[in-house]
């Protein structure tokens, strides 16, 4: 790598789960071509395991709003700092306006560059199939993201045991019940006509390999990683490049 470059530094705002965290990072790291450790992103990261519950808060209705939480998270790591932020949980994206409001440094948004992703892909049927929490579909922030690009969106029909799935996967991501339920869903969504899955929570991420390898899939954890890196300046391994699409805070 060229010894002049800069590679800027990015805030993850972690912590939704903890797991999902330390798998982005692998990711990022996995993707970065380096040949040492200063040719890899700067990663100041907040796994912040406190956040209030998001299935509590929009699932149950009953928990504390975690928006408050996430933007002073936001707000850290821009003063340590940070020229942009990521977020490796997908549901924590329905406070992205919250983000937005408390710093000036940009959110790679995850769900915007998976639907684009998506979007330049030739679908016959128009069709992508999510498997996420259920979280996802209540604050249908895919679905606006797909409806914009004439995409629908497929869920799997037993969405409480996904919801039971995931939270089995944050005790245990070794589950076995939970890695069949999620090849189950894929196979439910394929069947159903879904052109291609996405794999929109990031403890999903951790099991993916459960899926069977013949079916079409993108998982979000891949497509946030890559952004990272190209924002970063840092040089990534995959000749398949995505820009980042952005949101500019205020």
């Amino acid at each position: 790598m060229n010894a002049d470059r800069k590679i800027r530094s990015i805030g993850i705002l972690g912590g939704m789960g903890p797991e999902a965290t330390v798998l982005l990072m692998a990711r990022v790291i996995a993707k970065t071509a380096a040949a040492d450790d200063s040719d890899h992103v700067p990663m100041i990261v907040d796994n912040n395991t406190q956040i209030p519950s998001r299935i509590k808060a929009i699932i149950d209705g009953n928990g504390a709003d975690p928006g408050p939480v996430i933007a002073t998270m936001a707000r850290q790591l821009e003063m340590s700092g940070c020229e942009a932020l990521a977020m490796p949980c997908n549901t924590a994206h329905h406070f992205v306006p919250v983000i937005e409001d408390a710093v000036s440094i940009p959110l790679l948004d995850m769900v915007k560059l998976s639907a684009m992703r998506i979007g330049d892909m030739e679908l016959p049927g128009r069709s992508v199939g999510i498997l996420a929490s259920p979280a996802i579909r209540m604050t249908g922030i895919f679905d606006k993201a797909f409806s914009s690009l004439d995409i629908k969106t497929l869920y799997p029909a037993d969405q409480q045991r996904m919801l039971d799935t995931i939270r089995s996967l944050k005790i245990d991501s070794n589950d076995i019940a939970g890695r069949q339920f999620l090849a189950k869903s894929a196979q439910e969504l394929i069947e159903n006509g879904a052109d291609i899955l996405l794999i929109a929570c990031s403890e999903l991420s951790i099991i993916a390999d459960a899926i069977p390898a013949d079916y079409p899939r993108l998982d979000t954890i891949d497509v946030l990683a890559e952004a990272i890196i190209e924002f970063s300046g840092a040089e990534l391994r995959s000749q398949n490049r995505e820009g980042a699409v952005l949101h500019e805070c205020a």
